[in-house]
Formats: structure tokens, sequence, C-alpha cells
């Protein structure tokens, strides 16, 4: 009985230690778990210092950039007891990247964010969009590129279109034109053609007088007219731009007299005396006339790149002689600009004036490399104009008027400049 007794006791104490062992094995389990967790945990808590870190440099460059305070493209400093090292690009394409490296205890984390000018695409499909109003082209006058005209294409001795012409609609017509083939183009769509000289094909239901080189489609009606490529929102957003710089009353650059000038609205009239220079650094707002007296240049700021800027006016434009229009790569000399890089200067007349006698814009002789656009009246191109695009609800191009397109303004960026708006395009962690 007492060695039974003996093994029982064994037994006993056996279980026990067997119990405490599992029970030790399952709290150093849980001690360890915890104390993993707690480095994990510590782990993100320190990583996520880090990143906030990180940020607050970002907010930090771009407070500096928006603000136009002084910065170094790349400084230190810290944060509570983390700290990051920000870098800022040079601008390249009206755009600056920055990074933003976060340390806290050795834990990195990096941020980077696009700092760019805000742009609006506008698309010009044709070398001259037209409205119901109609094209008029006296002796001589050029088109290098497509037209659309939602009224009728009317021309005169040896007027040319290098490109396609179309008149829309069941009441289109297209008169006493010579449409010639250029990369392409050199075709005639309009209800009725007269007195045409048509290089390749034809689509019409009425014709005579014409001869066609190509192809004869009928019967065919002119396609549907089309809306101006510019909408009243785009251009209610250019004036809140120029109005973001702050307003001045009236504006007036004398004669040989250089400025810069933007983003700003001008409450009246704008007007360049003969040979002043103006640089335009953002979107320019007139809500009165603007004018420009003969031999004057503008110009875009460097800034601009590869955008394109605008100025908008409530009133009627005037362009008189010899007036040039440079892009971002600025004016060379002899009434030129310096091999171009893609940047134009576009004139908008918000105006409704119909009448040909007293148009939205006006231009005299000379007028060179600028883009016109009449959201609501009529543009007379004198002789001699040599633009790059032009839109209106009518236009008039006198004699020796030419304008030549150019491929870049199917997709063209108007920026609203190095001093007006900029936006974060993008904000990540990378690495």
């Amino acid at each position: 009985m007492k060695k039974i007794s003996i093994q029982n006791g064994f037994a006993a104490l056996f279980i026990t230690i067997l119990i405490l062992a599992v029970i030790f094995a399952i709290g150093l389990s849980v001690a360890v778990l915890t104390l993993g967790q707690q480095i994990i945990s510590g782990n993100i808590t320190k990583s996520s210092q880090s990143y906030f870190t990180a940020e607050a440099g970002i907010e930090d460059a771009l407070l500096r950039l928006s603000k136009a305070k002084p910065f170094v493209s790349s400084y230190f400093f810290s944060v509570g007891t983390s700290s990051t090292t920000v870098g800022i690009s040079d601008e390249i394409g009206g755009a600056r990247t920055i990074t933003a490296l976060g340390n806290f205890q050795n834990r990195l984390r990096k941020v980077q964010t696009v700092y760019q000018i805000s742009t609006e695409d506008v698309e010009f499909y044709y070398g001259i969009q037209v409205g119901d109003l109609g094209l008029q082209m006296a002796g001589n006058a050029v088109v290098h590129g497509n037209i659309f005209s939602n009224g009728p294409v009317n021309g005169a001795s040896n007027t040319k279109i290098y490109g396609d012409a179309i008149s829309a609609g069941p009441t289109g017509s297209i008169n006493t034109m010579k449409i010639k083939s250029s990369e392409g183009g050199g075709s005639a769509w309009a209800t009725t053609l007269q007195n045409c000289t048509i290089d390749i094909d034809a689509h019409y239901t009425n014709i005579s007088g014409c001869s066609v080189g190509g192809s004869h489609y009928m019967p065919e009606e002119g396609p549907a007219p089309q809306d101006m490529p510019i909408t009243q929102d785009q251009i209610t957003t250019w004036k809140n731009d120029a109005a973001n710089g702050g307003t001045i009353a009236g504006y007036s650059l004398g004669g040989n007299d250089t400025d810069f000038l933007g983003p700003v609205k001008v409450d009246g009239d704008m007007t360049l005396d003969s040979n002043a220079k103006l640089t335009i650094t953002g979107t320019i707002w007139v809500t009165g006339n603007l004018s420009l007296n003969s031999n004057t240049v503008i110009q875009l700021d460097p800034g601009y790149s590869s955008f394109s800027g605008v100025i908008v006016a409530d009133g009627q434009i005037s362009v008189d002689s010899n007036v040039v229009f440079c892009g971002s790569e600025g004016y060379k000399s002899g009434g030129k600009c310096n091999p171009s890089v893609g940047s134009y200067i576009m004139l908008l007349s918000t105006n409704n004036s119909t009448n040909p006698s007293s148009p939205a814009i006006s231009t005299t002789s000379n007028t060179k490399t600028a883009i016109l656009y009449a959201s609501s009246g009529f543009i007379e191109l004198s002789s001699n104009a040599k633009l790059k695009e032009a839109t209106g609800c009518g236009i008039y191009m006198s004699s020796n008027a030419e304008v030549t397109y150019e491929t870049g303004l199917a997709d063209i960026r108007f920026s609203s400049g190095p001093g007006g708006r900029w936006e974060v395009t993008s904000w990540k962690e990378v690495e």
C-alpha cells in the first residue's frame, strides 16, 4: 500500500509540474507576443511620426512657394524630436517637384508632390472657325489650314484655302474660292458650291461653275454646326484668375516704355502706345477696351514655358500696324520673335458687336503671330495680318490677310502664368 501511495504522489507531482510548464509556456508566449506587438506598435508609431514629419516638410515648401517666400533647393528643419529634409526642384515645364524625407528615431518615410501652374486645355482644330455670320475673304486673302463655318464662306479673286473648307447646315455655301491640297486637305463640304476650284473631293447637293480634282459626293448637306471651342465657364475662370491678382483703375503704357503686368483686373480701358513693350506675367482681364498702337511688342514671361497666355477684354480690341505678339520664347528684334516653343498669346473679346465696321476685334496691317477670339462678336483682319488662328461669330479677311495654322493648336494649354494660379497635381509616398 505504501508503494502505491508513493507512486500516486509522483504521478501527482509530475502532472503538477507538467501543468505548471504548460502555464509557463503559455505565459511566455503571451509575453513574447505582447512584446512583439509593442515593438510593432512602436515602430508603426515612429513610422507614422516620420510620415507626418515629411508631410510637414511638403506643407512648409508649398507655403514658401505659394506666398513667394525665400527658399533654397534643399533645406533641413526639425519638427519636435523628428526632422525632415526638403528638396525643391527647378521649375521645368511650369512645374516643381517637392520631396521631403521624414526621420524619427531612424525610421524614414519619403513624400513627394508636384506643384504646377494651373492650366486649361483648349482645342483649336481649324485655322479659322466661324459662327453663323460666316467668313468673307477679300482678294488674295489666304488661310493655311482647315476652316469650319456655321455660316457661308465667300471669297473673291484669288482667295485660297490650303486645307479643307466646310460650311455647315442645310443652307451652307462656299462661293468663289480656291481650295488647295495641303497635308491631306483640299476638299470642300457644303450644301451649295459655286465658282470654286477644288483640288480633291467635293461634298454637295448643288454645284455650279466649279472644277473638282477628285471625287464627287452628292447629294450631301454640310455637316452639323459646331459650338465655339471656349465655353463661358472657361472665360469666367480666366477672369477670376486675373482678379485674384488684384485690380487697378485703367492702364496705359507710354511709347518706348517697358513694363511687366499680370495677373490683374484692369477696371477700365487698357492702352499701349507706339513702341511700348509689355511682358505678361499672368492673365489680364480688361473691363473696357484694349488698344494696341503701332509697333507695340507683347510677350509672355519665360515662366510660361510651353504654356500660352490670354488677355480677356469685355470691350473692343483694336490692334494697330506692326504689332508683334511673342510667346514665352520672347521678342528678338526687327519685328520678330525668337524660335517658337509652342507658346502663344490669345486676345479674347467678349464684346457682342456683329457690325463689320465696328467689330469686337479689329487689326490693321502686319499684325503678327497672335490668336484672336471673339466669343460673341465679329473679327476684322486687315491687309498683311499674319495670325496663328482666328475664331469668331463672323470674320472678314481683307486683301492679303493671312492665317497660318500650327498643328500644336489642336491641344493648346493656357496658363494663368508664373504669377498666377498654381495647384498641387499629385501627392504620394515614394520608396
